[in-house]
């Protein structure tokens, strides 16, 4: 009930109210949680906030974006989605942290009222499965503005990324060049309360540049 009435219903709202001054809106969904759906909207939204005034609306019931922008760090605004509705059209770009698993009548508003979708997922077996349920929902309801990033890629000598690679090129799935690994820095960022790159660590500047090529790509 929550989220059917406010985060959906307030993207309906900000496509209105942003088509006519040209806000381009991101939105970041997935089927499964714990796929760095939130570490993707706070750093897209951190790179995007140097191209122009950047806003990240936490549709989230687990408020995790307002949680890592709590210390007041961030370069950009992070509202919730009663704020957002009435705020948006004076930002140029929207970042949309979404709950986990939306159904079918949700992923239609989604794809209907954002100019990209993007879907993370991390490269195990249980996250892919969800993933291509979510992608195949997707297809069913003729949605093509989606992409799927690849995130929180391990290390070697596991296979996954790799694996995970020629399954999404075999199933001919839109995605990303860019791929996410698996670094601690993230997590040191979201306790600190900063942009992974600000973050001590010797792999903070990897792990931003990442980010940074995803939002290139993307722009």
């Amino acid at each position: 009930m929550y989220n059917r009435i406010t985060t959906y219903t307030t993207i309906c709202l900000i496509r209105f109210l942003c088509y006519a001054v040209g806000v381009m809106i991101i939105t970041i969904a997935s089927f499964k949680g714990g796929v760095g759906k939130t570490t993707t909207a706070v750093h897209l939204a951190g790179f995007l906030s140097k191209k122009g005034k950047t806003l990240l609306v936490d549709g989230d019931p687990n408020r995790s974006s307002s949680d890592w922008a709590a210390a007041g760090l961030l370069p950009f605004s992070v509202m919730d989605e009663e704020q957002a509705g009435a705020e948006a059209r004076n930002f140029k770009h929207v970042i949309i942290d979404t709950k986990a698993r939306p159904d079918e009548s949700d992923l239609k508003e989604l794809a209907a009222h954002t100019d990209l979708l993007i879907v993370p997922t991390t490269p195990d077996a249980l996250a892919l499965k969800a993933t291509l349920k979510m992608l195949a929902t997707l297809r069913g309801i003729n949605v093509v503005n989606y992409k799927l990033l690849l995130t929180m890629i391990p290390p070697p000598p596991s296979h996954d990324g790799a694996d995970a690679v020629e399954l999404i090129k075999n199933s001919q799935l839109p995605s990303f060049k860019t791929q996410i690994k698996r670094y601690a820095s993230y997590k040191k960022a979201a306790l600190q309360g900063v942009l992974v790159g600000e973050v001590r660590d010797r792999s903070a500047k990897t792990a931003a540049a990442a980010y940074e090529q995803l939002a290139k790509e993307i722009l």
